[in-house]
């Protein structure tokens, strides 16, 4: 396996492809609101590629000077639980890390708090965020 940065057209095409395959698809999200004004040239995203296979991803694009926002990561349903999620993760931290940013926020699923609280993230269960999909706990992480 391979973590990348997608710096290329192809790459970027694969971290959506999994989105569709992992959430769109078995969520039933439509592909607009899957896809929003966050998927623009301000955002990056980490893809994980098994062979030539795109497995997992996740997006991150800039709050503030600051601060990052770390979402949509998503795994292929038959690559979970091999650690790839926290793969993603840490690689989008140290990219952000390498921009500059000394804070990530994410917005967590309620049902996977404890995935991000075991990387480090503290939730503040005050700050729910009722989204089209799911609802969501606004999470934070002071990087190195």
């Amino acid at each position: 396996m391979e973590i990348l940065r997608a710096t290329t057209l192809a790459h970027r095409a694969g971290a959506f492809y999994v989105r569709i395959q992992a959430m769109a698809r078995q969520h039933r999200i439509p592909l607009e609101k899957e896809f929003d004004e966050h998927d623009g040239p301000d955002s990056d995203y980490i893809v994980v590629v098994d062979d030539f296979l795109p497995v997992a991803t996740c997006r991150m694009y800039p709050l503030n000077e600051s601060s990052v926002m770390i979402g949509r990561v998503v795994v292929l349903p038959e690559y979970r639980h091999f650690g790839l999620g926290r793969k993603v993760v840490d690689e989008a931290e140290k990219w952000a890390s390498e921009k500059g940013f000394r804070r990530a926020v994410l917005e967590s699923r309620e049902e996977i708090v404890g995935f991000y609280e075991q990387l480090g993230y503290k939730a503040d269960y005050g700050r729910k965020v009722d989204g089209d999909t799911f609802v969501c706990v606004h999470m934070e992480k002071y990087l190195r």
